[in-house]
């Protein structure tokens, strides 16, 4: 009897030393920021990359996401660093996906998108948010530089045996409420530290239920909860997504490789270290008001009175008090992307409610597809016209707003309702104020210029 996590582990220890052991590294994925000092540190060594067919890369942290911006390309830093990745792959034989080419965007989206991120794996990235791929029941991490260094050289990584975390997700949501509004609940519930020291597994008839991308979501944002990993057990969900992928289609086809995967999942919850439930009977949508995602309440709830100082930090920068309703926050900015919600289902999704509506007056509302094939789908589908005529700008791919390493930026002062991860002070840009929220919450705050609770819209 063993967690998912435990056959994940056990399976890729190559030996052990103290009380850590050296992984295999099944798949490795990499990006324009934080591949350069690794890539040097190799060439310095004089070592080759152990196994380059095992790894991934593309464009997405800082590249421009306007048609002419990608022409200019200002930023001299972002340029030299996409115009480094795209050498170093050249001459260390990796395949990458250069921005415009069909499977460019973020890393998150387009590894799952082409079948790359397949169930059984241990799989690293120079991110924090690579948990998002253990949604394909598969230990994914993110990892420093260095380590990204470690991983070219010898297809392995020293880690410590963390404990396990079941996260016991019961009961449905109502309509218009989603995964995203169901992690946001946890933290905001457990803290920002609940699951540090934990691998933790969603699981329970909730997750059941849940589509793949609205797994990634939850394992997306596990980080922001203070765990490394995040994952989700085998199932016919993920069978089905993976049959219509390039990469991993046969895979699903092969009997004897699919009965394996049927096999990645925690036999008994009486495994797990510890066990969190959590019933979505009822759940609202929620919103962040501070500066970390635990401090979030319900979209109908109001601000907490409290006094430590976090809490007066956060008051003073996000230009909030206690007893404010979330409803009264102000709405300047909306911005729709990132590896959190940048999926094709969360463009359709997000358009269900755009209809016969413009974006208000003095609201700035920007859509970046996460990946180029979810752009191009949503064109084709015609979601990107909802979007557009609707007021919202249409961006091409990469991770924008997230963490606003190009232009584009929330101006200081202004108020963002974001369906990214991270509201931390100037991710978005200097002085920039974000409130988490889910795509249908980021829609609606666009064509109303002010929060609104999705259960109470008419589709």
């Amino acid at each position: 009897m063993a967690t998912l996590f435990e056959k994940l582990w056990n399976s890729h220890i190559v030996t052990t030393e103290e009380n850590r052991d050296l992984l295999y590294i099944d798949r490795h994925y990499i990006h324009e920021v934080t591949s350069p000092q690794a890539f040097s540190g190799i060439k310095m060594a004089g070592r080759k990359i152990r196994r380059p067919d095992r790894i991934f890369a593309t464009m997405d942290h800082n590249v421009p996401t306007t048609a002419q911006e990608r022409l200019d390309f200002l930023d001299p830093q972002a340029k030299l660093q996409v115009e480094t990745l795209a050498e170093n792959c050249k001459n260390f034989g990796i395949e990458l996906a250069e921005m415009g080419t069909a499977n460019n965007g973020i890393v998150h989206i387009v590894g799952p998108e082409m079948g790359l991120s397949y169930p059984g794996q241990t799989i690293v990235c120079g991110d924090s948010h690579t948990a998002t791929h253990g949604a394909f029941a598969n230990l994914a991490f993110g990892i420093g530089t260095s380590e990204v260094e470690h991983v070219f050289a010898t297809q392995t990584l020293w880690q410590t045996r963390p404990k396990t975390l079941g996260i016991k997700l019961t009961g449905k949501l109502d309509g218009g409420v989603s995964a995203k509004d169901v992690i946001l609940k946890l933290i905001a519930e457990n803290g920002v530290a609940f699951g540090t020291g934990y691998a933790l597994e969603f699981y329970g008839e909730a997750v059941e239920k849940m589509s793949m991308d609205e797994r990634m979501t939850m394992c997306n944002m596990a980080i922001e909860a203070g765990a490394k990993y995040g994952m989700v057990a085998y199932d016919m969900h993920t069978k089905a997504y993976l049959e219509n992928t390039e990469k991993a289609a046969s895979l699903v086809k092969n009997a004897e490789i699919e009965s394996y995967f049927q096999t990645l999942k925690t036999d008994d919850e009486a495994e797990f270290d510890k066990i969190i439930s959590l019933d979505l009977m009822g759940l609202a949508p929620q919103i962040t008001w501070g500066t970390n995602p635990g401090q979030g309440i319900a979209i109908d709830g109001i601000v907490p009175t409290l006094t430590d100082s976090d809490t007066l930090s956060a008051y003073e920068y996000m230009d909030v008090h206690g007893g404010m309703s979330a409803m009264d926050f102000p709405v300047d900015y909306i911005f729709i992307g990132s590896c959190t919600n940048g999926r094709l289902s969360d463009l359709i999704e997000g358009a269900k409610y755009l209809r016969g509506r413009r974006v208000a007056d003095g609201v700035r509302a920007i859509v970046v597809p996460g990946s180029e094939k979810t752009r191009m789908l949503a064109e084709e589908k015609g979601i990107a016209k909802l979007y557009t005529d609707a007021g919202f700008e249409w961006r091409l791919p990469g991770c924008s707003a997230c963490l606003g390493m190009n232009t584009d930026q929330i101006p200081a002062g202004m108020h963002c309702i974001s369906t990214s991860n991270r509201n931390f002070v100037g991710r978005q840009g200097y002085k920039a104020r974000t409130h988490l929220a889910s795509v249908q919450t980021a829609v609606l705050a666009a064509v109303h210029g002010k929060i609104v609770d999705v259960r109470k819209e008419q589709l």
